[in-house]
């Protein structure tokens, strides 16, 4: 289901940041700069939705982080548009920053709190504060 339009603390519409690595693409460890894994189908399916439904979506990956090469990380991300071109049908954006439009972020290594609180989203859903 495509997400509700939102605005960001600037105005805008937004975007949405989509970890790579054990979230859009399987990952069973670090396997080189030029191997992607397979994708996660429920993922691949819910970008293509966000696209469809005019949602810009980047890819927010350490692959192109600091203290990564400038050479790696143009290859890096030409590997990632090469890959989200294949199993997405386009070459999305390639990141290591959020900003203030960043409206999502989809990553496996990511625990939601809740705004000022410093409280864990599920602790507040599940009653467990």
């Amino acid at each position: 289901m495509a997400p509700e339009k939102r605005e960001t603390d600037a105005g805008s519409s937004g975007w949405i940041g989509v970890d790579l690595d054990g979230t859009l693409a399987e990952s069973h460890g670090w396997e080189g700069i030029y191997k992607i894994g397979a994708p996660v189908s429920a993922m691949v399916a819910r970008v293509k939705e966000w696209l469809a439904a005019g949602t810009e979506v980047r890819i927010v990956t350490a692959r192109v982080g600091p203290g990564q090469s400038a050479t790696a990380v143009f290859v890096s991300r030409m590997v990632i548009r090469h890959w989200c071109a294949k199993h997405l049908g386009k070459a999305l954006p390639v990141t290591a920053s959020k900003d203030f439009d960043m409206i999502e972020l989809w990553d496996d290594r990511a625990i939601r709190v809740i705004a000022n609180t410093g409280v864990r989203a599920h602790e507040a859903l599940s009653g467990q504060m």
